[in-house]
């Protein structure tokens, strides 16, 4: 029974376009998909091509194709257990230079 959890993995294609902000207001970079696509925790998104770089001070859209790997029942379980814990690194960073005043 576990097996079949485990095996079930569903792999696919979908053409995405991405949208990229390099300014003083923002740096970002959002991935939306032209077919109708639902990500849930534990799935992964692989898009290809090669690298982009915008300039700062520039916003670019790219036309792409990303893969879809969609987590088994399990590896959502899993995403969604181990996720509480991983929400703490989130939180430990510092913005001083670390110099003593």
């Amino acid at each position: 029974m576990i097996v079949m959890f485990m095996d079930s993995k569903k792999v696919f294609d979908v053409p995405c376009t991405i949208e990229i902000e390099h300014t003083n207001e923002s740096l970002h970079a959002h991935v939306t998909f032209k077919e109708e696509v639902k990500i849930e925790p534990g799935d992964e998104v692989e898009v290809h091509g090669p690298p982009i770089e915008v300039p700062f001070g520039e916003c670019g859209t790219f036309e792409r194709i990303a893969t879809v790997r969609q987590a088994t029942w399990l590896g959502r379980r899993w995403a969604k257990f181990t996720g509480r814990f991983e929400l703490m690194e989130l939180c430990e960073f510092s913005f001083t230079s670390g110099e003593k005043l």
